[in-house]
């Protein structure tokens, strides 16, 4: 607690959050969680992509990440094209303004400094420049925690990563090989850590007790139309996808084992409508998660799931449910082979389901096993995490910033 002559410390979160996915808003949650626990004198708010969800759900304060409504819609007409610009402007002093106000900002989690999915560089990556810059041009510290990187081919996108990333002053990974992705494009990462996603510090539900005979699968969908470099074929990617994953999901239905559709995304919906309607069977049934909390409720009542999203695969885990990964960028295989899975993933570009059926029996048939794996190494992650936490205090929140002198005027 502070006492009557401190002023408390005031922490933004910034990020594409409470914008329909379930992984970021997890993030936000895992990272709130530790504020409330280690920092209660701490004054939180919000700049993100859906400020009005922020702040119903987490009760902070929230403010929209971009000045003009319209961003992520194709500008195509001469007005918008000319909106879409001025609001690049007034973002500049919009987030610098708000940096400004606060002690320390933390950016939680996300696949921030990769272009693992379609990206433009005027986009996120430019608005995630501009929050760093501030930073370091106001003294506000800029913490980029167990955040997501990858090396990035498009030169302006990668540019203004590296540069984020450069002017950060606190970066953690949530894999090893996203620190190599950083350390390549040219940041100095001798002194930044790795630790397990943020989501694994979130509760977890009580798994049910394994059945006798088969029980339900999860699937969890994804909108996929490949990333950054596969624009020129991102339909046929998509079909692709969709047709394996309506295949699997039929053969299962076939056999007699309910399946449980499940989404990551506020886009995600489509897909499930796509395979309700190819696969007409009181079997199969559609979740609608709201939260990860949603989704590991889900996970922990299955046999066995099967999933792309990249937070769909966490909560698997960290319920101890066996899963098959299909898999869409490198961060996916990294997590299954942290997680003792690696033999179980998938191409996401090239689903084949002949092949996803055999590697699924092959999963079932070690279910007991994996099980007691999941167990041991989530038990590491949290002990981990715990270490990130208190890496976290000490970096930003040393007990000098406590004090009135340390104030920048608003």
């Amino acid at each position: 607690m502070t006492s009557a002559d401190e002023t408390p410390v005031r922490v933004g979160v910034f990020g594409l959050l409470g914008s329909g996915n379930l992984g970021n808003d997890g993030s936000l949650e895992a990272v709130l969680g530790y504020l409330r626990a280690e920092h209660r004198e701490a004054v939180v708010d919000a700049l993100c992509g859906g400020p009005e969800a922020v702040t119903t759900r987490f009760g902070i304060p929230a403010t929209r990440l971009h000045w003009y409504r319209g961003e992520y819609r194709t500008a195509s007409r001469a007005g918008a094209v000319a909106a879409k610009g001025l609001g690049k402007l007034v973002d500049v002093f919009r987030t610098a303004a708000w940096v400004r106000r606060h002690d320390v900002v933390i950016v939680p989690g996300m696949g921030v400094l990769e272009a693992t999915l379609p990206l433009r560089p005027w986009g996120f990556p430019y608005s995630l420049f501009l929050l760093c810059a501030s930073g370091r041009l106001f003294g506000t510290r800029v913490a980029l925690v167990s955040v997501g990187a990858a090396t990035i081919g498009n030169r302006p996108t990668r540019a203004l990563v590296r540069w984020s990333a450069r002017l950060a002053a606190y970066r953690s990974y949530r894999d090893a090989q996203s620190r190599d992705a950083m350390r390549a494009m040219g940041v100095d990462t001798a002194r930044d850590e790795v630790y397990p996603d943020l989501a694994f510090s979130l509760p977890t539900p009580r798994a049910s007790a394994p059945s006798d005979s088969p029980g339900t699968v999860c699937v969890g969908v994804m909108d996929f139309h490949g990333g950054n470099d596969d624009r020129a074929r991102a339909e046929e990617i998509y079909r692709r996808y969709l047709d394996g994953t309506i295949r699997f999901v039929r053969t299962l239905v076939e056999e007699g084992r309910p399946v449980r559709l499940l989404t990551g995304d506020e886009c995600d919906a489509s897909v499930v409508a796509a395979i309700l309607d190819a696969v007409d069977s009181p079997l199969v049934t559609a979740a609608e998660p709201s939260s990860l909390a949603d989704l590991m409720k889900e996970m922990a009542a299955a046999d066995t799931v099967v999933a792309i999203r990249y937070h769909n695969l966490i909560c698997a885990l960290k319920t101890g449910t066996p899963v098959l990964a299909l898999c869409y960028a490198a961060k996916s295989d990294a997590l299954m082979t942290e997680m003792g899975l690696g033999a179980y993933c998938h191409p996401a570009r090239e689903v084949d389901a002949d092949r996803l059926l055999e590697q699924f029996r092959a999963l079932e048939k070690r279910s007991a096993e994996l099980r007691q794996t999941l167990t041991e190494r989530n038990q590491a992650a949290a002990r981990r995490l715990d270490h990130q936490f208190n890496s976290l205090t000490t970096a930003l929140f040393p007990a000098a910033d406590h004090a009135p002198t340390s104030r920048k005027a608003p």
